[in-house]
């Protein structure tokens, strides 16, 4: 039968089975599933969500899939084929959206029971189940395809748990099968990260038995039926790390990993899914029933609402690009600068397919930037031939020869008008019609920049933050004559090279470096005081902050801190506090923090040099530290610097790291409680001095 199977069909169109033409000529009694038998009784279930480009197990598509067993189990087939009718995925995982309309832990778990109840008996079917899975299969979708005894990958196809990233882990049953299946130190490892294997891992580990063109399915699932498809088969290594006693060796060591990433008193998941396999991993029917009542704790803790939240959040900002998908994508880009930011940006561009000419007064900065654009290949695991691309499109410039030809130009030259008004003056009048001209300020007031152009209406401003390879914001940043359609070449733009858009006003510090600017003053006054850098990093981290403002300052540049400051007290906010003598001339000496190894800290091999064990701070410490944060968000919101609360706390949380199982600083500050914040603010106020002043913002938000 191997060869026999719809011999008729090719590509894309076999794998469908007797579904080719499902578009035109299917009729089901399911929303979201269509199920049919071949001639050779092999029964072909699709999963096609209604109304949806992306496949995701709502509890309505489980509810369907309960009446297909039931089918299945009254005329069984031979053999059962499981696709997505999805051209780019299986199944993303569950539907998020329903996490947030459970609030009772009883009726969690009943909810899962009723779901597990499902994948239990498709597992059971007492004929051969064969999961061909392509695109994006991750979360539920895995845990589905983990119910087969076959799992056939088409050559691209990606796999994991993310579960961990929403405070969570697998909870369909893949915290059980994915240990009965493969290494159960490489499972547990996948659902502990979140990361996501490519097809070739996901084959070595035997995620999936086999991996193939979309062009050879025909044959795997004739094989598969056949048995005669080899399995990966289980080591004896693995048979004994799921004893007992390694269980427990293991176990101690992932908890000391996973507590250097995820503190377990802010992330319980991870201590959560360690338990269950210390107690219980050996066991498959132990740890299904256990997961269920493991999910559903986790499930209604503020952490996972939260973490839940910021998804959705990470999903509005991506919207602000997707609106626009329609445009044109831009081929080209030149960069005006290549030292940081402007090198780190241009290499970001080229990495994302587009070709970019990089332009710099200097030779060797423009080579330094290509180096570091290698560096960056490397850590993303490019193969020689996909790097050699990347570097390809990477084009010297030291004439300003692609301005002509690029559809964005992003000026990323030193902080200074001047400069940037003559850098304006030389490229725009090479630019072609409909390119836009970018700069990436961290600070400046557009309306300050277009005042000399001829055409200001195609200024935008694209703030990156740095690293530019690991931060996913960009500020799209607004003035008073910036062109709709500038604007949204620009947020287009940001979505097109996978990074999260997120429009500003063009006030002076825009929304994060602004928000961010009392928050590391407020940690140079603690210094003054003579609270230790280690001590103040301590207090932030233990709020929930990836970093500390000392460390963060070190790596920000002492030299651009100082500015921003100075520029912000100057146009915005008399009562910020004047930086000391003694940061003036750490910044005259030239002793600017991570980038000169020597700053607010010792930096050595790009670590900061900090002292064990560090003083206990004041009791108001944190609050002295975040509350003016927050203060500045609320003013940020008030005066419509961005447009509303979400997008604000999305960006602080992707711009910032603001603890992200906080949910964001105005989120965090409606938990804690409006009144409460203001008047911590207000009882610093009076113990500290007028920069605590609570924003009038907080009244009326409290109403």
């Amino acid at each position: 039968m191997n060869g026999m199977i719809l011999k008729s069909l090719s590509g894309r169109e076999k794998a469908l089975g007797p579904f080719a033409d499902f578009n035109e000529t299917a009729t089901s009694a399911w929303k979201h599933w269509k199920l049919k038998f071949d001639e050779h009784k092999i029964a072909w279930l699709l999963l096609d969500c209604d109304d949806a480009d992306v496949n995701v197990l709502s509890q309505a598509v489980l509810e369907e899939l309960d009446e297909i067993v039931m089918t299945l189990q009254a005329d069984k087939p031979e053999a059962l084929v499981l696709r997505s009718a999805k051209s780019s995925n299986f199944c993303v995982g569950a539907d998020i959206k329903e996490f947030g309309q459970l609030s009772d832990l009883d009726e969690a778990k009943n909810k899962l029971s009723a779901a597990h109840n499902v994948a239990n008996r498709f597992e059971a079917l007492p004929f051969p189940k064969i999961a061909v899975v392509h695109g994006h299969c991750f979360g539920g979708g895995l845990e589905l395809a983990l119910t087969c005894d076959y799992r056939i990958g088409i050559t691209g196809v990606s796999l994991g748990f993310p579960e961990i990233l929403l405070g969570l882990h697998p909870g369909l049953g893949g915290t059980a099968r994915s240990i009965d299946l493969i290494d159960p130190i490489a499972a547990m490892t996948l659902m502990l990260t979140g990361k996501t294997v490519r097809d070739k891992q996901a084959k070595s580990m035997g995620l999936i038995d086999t991996l193939i063109p979309e062009r050879h399915v025909d044959a795997a699932i004739g094989a598969a039926v056949a048995g005669k498809l080899q399995r990966k088969k289980k080591s004896l290594k693995s048979k004994l790390l799921a004893s007992a006693p390694l269980r427990r060796f293991s176990a101690k060591k992932m908890r000391q990993q996973a507590a250097k990433k995820a503190p377990p008193e802010h992330y319980p998941a991870p201590g959560k899914l360690i338990d269950l396999w210390e107690n219980v991993g050996g066991d498959k029917d132990k740890t299904l029933a256990a997961e269920i009542d493991s999910f559903s704790e986790l499930l209604l803790t503020e952490t996972s609402r939260n973490l839940v939240r910021v998804f959705f959040l990470q999903e509005n900002l991506k919207k602000q690009a997707s609106a626009h998908r329609d445009l044109p994508k831009a081929q080209h880009v030149h960069v005006i600068g290549a030292g940081a930011m402007g090198g780190d940006i241009a290499g970001w561009c080229a990495l994302q397919g587009l070709t970019v000419t990089l332009f710099d007064m200097k030779p060797e900065i423009i080579g330094k930037a290509i180096a570091r654009a290698s560096e960056l290949c490397d850590k993303k695991r490019l193969g020689a031939a996909a790097k050699r691309s990347v570097l390809d499109r990477l084009i010297p410039d030291l004439h300003h020869q692609g301005v002509r030809s690029a559809d964005v130009i992003i000026e990323a030259v030193p902080e200074r008008i001047d400069i940037k008004r003559q850098v304006y003056a030389s490229v725009e009048p090479l630019m072609k019609d409909g390119a836009i001209l970018a700069t990436n300020t961290s600070s400046i007031p557009l309306d300050e920049l277009q005042k000399e152009l001829k055409a200001p209406e195609k200024l935008v401003g694209l703030h990156f933050f740095n690293p530019v390879a690991q931060m996913q914001l960009v500020e799209v940043v607004r003035h008073s004559k910036l062109a709709e359609d500038t604007y949204h070449k620009a947020l287009a733009f940001t979505g097109q090279i996978k990074r999260l858009p997120t429009p500003v006003a063009g006030t002076p510090g825009f929304l994060v470096n602004r928000a961010l600017t009392p928050y590391l003053l407020e940690a140079i006054v603690l210094l003054d005081e003579g609270v230790k850098a280690e001590t103040i990093d301590k207090a932030a981290e233990q709020f929930g902050m990836p970093m500390g403002p000392v460390e963060l300052a070190d790596i920000v540049g002492l030299d651009i801190c100082l500015g921003v400051a100075n520029m912000l007290r100057d146009s915005l906010d008399s009562t910020m506090p004047a930086a000391p003598d003694w940061l003036r001339k750490k910044v005259d000496k030239g002793e600017l923090g991570k980038k000169t190894g020597r700053g607010l800290y010792e930096w050595k091999k790009g670590k900061p040099q900090k002292a064990d064990n560090p003083p206990v701070g004041p009791d108001n410490l944190t609050d002295r530290l975040i509350l003016p944060m927050l203060n500045t968000c609320m003013s940020c919101l008030r005066e419509s610097v961005i447009d509303n609360d979400s997008l604000l706390d999305g960006a602080m949380i992707f711009g910032t790291g603001f603890a992200p199982f906080r949910g964001g600083p105005l989120h965090y500050a409606q938990s804690r409680g409006y009144n409460d914040v203001q008047q911590a603010l207000q009882a610093l106020k009076e113990q500290y001095g007028e920069r605590f002043t609570p924003d009038p913002g907080w009244e009326n938000a409290e109403r």
